[in-house]
């Protein structure tokens, strides 16, 4: 079977055997091995993340807790993309198409839950989002802006790294991005593309990330420090 033709269940079983549909948050943390890092963080006085929903969002990467946040944010959108996707299923949907949707919703929304709960009392708040441009009816326009989630994901996972410092952070990271990627190649095979056409991810720049995040994302959000 070629590349191309590979069933999205192939890759979906990959992306099941490294996190599974873990939604409770001690069950995800103990997958994730960052458990005792999530105390750290939310026990910290220290406070660089100041959420005021009429002025937007600060996030600085001179600390942690920005770049946790930035990942947060960008959780908070798969999961509010992938939840709509599937609660409206499109009707042009091919066999497997809709399963595959809901597995990947499942990982975001474990992301989503594992960020707010590390975070803890530095979390920004939940962010508002704005699909209108998406046609959640059409196969072909749900899948496209999936694809571009996924890729935006796995570059921001990757251009992020080198501004954490604490290795709990880092790890976590890593193994979240590594789910990141394999929803990226379940994507691009349901669009009948290579499910990894280059030997290397990219690694984006927070800023290049929000921009392209920014129709999507109506709440302010100011970069400081990246």
């Amino acid at each position: 079977m070629s590349q191309t033709s590979r069933p999205p269940q192939d890759l979906l079983g990959e992306v099941r055997g490294s996190l599974g549909r873990a939604t409770d948050r001690r069950s995800f943390l103990r997958t994730v091995g960052v458990a005792g890092a999530v105390i750290t963080v939310a026990s910290c006085d220290d406070d660089p993340i100041t959420p005021d929903p009429g002025a937007g969002v600060t996030l600085d990467f001179s600390s942690d807790f920005g770049v946790l946040n930035y990942a947060y944010a960008l959780e908070q959108l798969e999961a509010a993309f992938y939840t709509q996707a599937v609660s409206s299923p499109f009707s042009d949907a091919m066999s497997g198409d809709i399963a595959a949707l809901t597995a990947v919703r499942d990982h975001e929304v474990a992301h989503r839950e594992f960020f707010k709960a590390a975070l803890g009392a530095n979390a920004v708040g939940a962010l508002s989002v704005d699909f209108s441009d998406i046609d959640f009816d059409s196969r072909a326009s749900v899948l496209a802006t999936a694809q571009t989630f996924e890729d935006l994901g796995v570059g921001a996972y990757n251009g992020a790294a080198k501004y954490l410092s604490d290795v709990n952070f880092l790890t976590a990271a890593g193994k979240i991005v590594s789910v990141e990627a394999r929803h990226a190649s379940v994507i691009r095979t349901m669009l009948g593309n290579s499910f990894a056409p280059d030997a290397f991810d990219d690694a984006l720049a927070p800023s290049a990330v929000l921009a392209a995040a920014d129709p999507y994302i109506t709440t302010q959000i100011i970069l400081t420090n990246a």
